[in-house]
């Protein structure tokens, strides 16, 4: 497929795939039984989807300590049944045919992006795939994109890419490793609470194709 860039980057969870609702409804529940206060299924999908802002911060003003939290999540969440709740967003799709180097930057923890691409057979797609870590940095730090970058035998200065996300952190993290930053809005800016901004704004993917 003709492409605009030399190189694309994608964010994984909520840009190229997501889980059914269901499925998001039935961990937060467990996860708030485990930390003791239940999650309204707004709520659950707000820290779900990043939606409003950072879910650190949101965290924080009900009174939860983050790290804690996030442990009660991780520890919920199954690589498996959340692959077997996942599905590949249509819009997506061209994403196989891109002829030009195509990396995922993901901060879904390794075994869940291992499980989620292997059920979803989507694997092929990608010529490398960089999980972010405590080690490695969270987007919007540039250094999970710039080691996509070097594996994908480029370097950032000069480099005609871009890295498309669903949350303001990949955008960040586009723009901090200076490549293009281009945001797909799958809830509406009503629902998300504030703009993202970005060198694109769409609601498709295949916005993107030309």
């Amino acid at each position: 497929m003709a492409s605009p860039y030399d190189v694309w980057l994608l964010d994984l969870d909520g840009t190229l795939i997501d889980v059914e609702r269901g499925y998001v409804h039935d961990v937060m529940d467990e996860v708030g039984a485990r930390v003791g206060r239940p999650f309204t299924e707004r709520e659950a999908e707000q820290l779900w989807y990043g939606l409003g802002g950072s879910r650190n911060e949101q965290l924080r003003e009900w009174g939860f300590e983050p790290t804690s939290f996030w442990e009660a999540f991780h520890e919920v969440e199954d690589p498996i049944a959340r692959a077997e709740h996942s599905f590949v967003y249509e819009d997506a799709a061209f994403v196989a045919d891109l002829d030009r180097p195509t990396g995922l930057v993901t901060h879904s923890q390794q075994r869940l992006t291992d499980a989620a691409l292997e059920a979803l057979d989507i694997r092929d797609w990608f010529d490398t795939v960089v999980c972010c870590s405590d080690d490695l940095g969270w987007k919007p730090d540039p250094a999970p994109v710039t080691l996509a970058l070097s594996n994908l035998g480029l370097g950032a200065d000069g480099a005609n890419g871009v890295l498309v996300g669903d949350g303001p952190q990949d955008v960040g993290a586009a723009w901090n490793a200076g490549l293009d930053g281009v945001h797909v809005e799958r809830h509406g800016y009503d629902r998300r609470g504030l703009c993202v901004l970005g060198d694109r704004r769409v609601e498709r993917l295949t916005e993107l194709q030309s």
